[in-house]
């Protein structure tokens, strides 16, 4: 997921780069989104891996 979101952030650099506004700015949109999305499912993963503890 957090390469999507690497893709989506490097296609909005080249397309406003060129001047294509839209869709660098669509593009930003979507990793941003990307990423938070990222970032809550890391999250949910430390705390879940948290409580279930150490196997004997």
């Amino acid at each position: 997921m957090l390469y999507w979101a690497l893709v989506f952030f490097i296609i909005a650099l080249v397309a406003g780069v060129f001047g294509f506004g839209g869709i660098a700015s669509a593009s930003a949109g979507i990793a941003q989104i990307l990423f938070f999305v990222f970032i809550v499912l890391f999250v949910v993963a430390l705390i879940a891996r948290a409580m279930r503890g150490r196997t004997p």
